[in-house]
């Protein structure tokens, strides 16, 4: 048989079987303070546009800063956008539905240095790579068919 000579055995078809096939659970990707407090959320509050607190139950914040995105993105700006969440969100950061993205800190001391790091990030004719906003009573990118 063909299969012996790779170790599987048909009396016991579950002996040494790989079962670790496809995508790791995204569960495993959740910054720890999510991860902590998951569907034990008290409240939310927008601060100003384009950032918001997030309170669990036990006390613990996140702060989350949302930035404008596009849907089609360079390698280079998507490698830019991780190296902006490996400096200031411990390499975490979520995409939205609208294309948008959301660097994570869980201290309101990490707040300002992140914003002052995205409003220094222009593009070559003046204008911000990653402008901040997208909540509350503002403006958010347009969602819609191909067709």
């Amino acid at each position: 048989m063909a299969f012996i000579s790779t170790g599987y055995n048909p009396k016991k078809p579950m002996e040494n079987r790989i079962s670790d096939l496809g995508p790791k659970s995204y569960e495993d990707f959740y910054p720890p303070v999510i991860a902590k407090n998951k569907g034990k959320w008290s409240h939310h509050e927008i601060l100003e546009p384009g950032v918001l607190v997030h309170v669990a139950d036990s006390g613990d914040e996140i702060y989350t800063i949302r930035v404008g995105g596009c849907r089609l993105m360079s390698t280079t700006h998507i490698n830019e956008i991780c190296d902006i969440a490996d400096k200031h969100c411990d390499g975490h950061l979520r995409f939205t539905t609208r294309n948008n993205i959301e660097f994570m800190v869980d201290s309101k001391d990490k707040v300002e240095p992140l914003k002052n790091d995205l409003a220094s990030r222009k593009f070559p004719g003046g204008s911000f790579k990653f402008p901040i906003g997208g909540t509350g009573a503002g403006v958010t990118n347009i969602v819609h068919t191909q067709g």
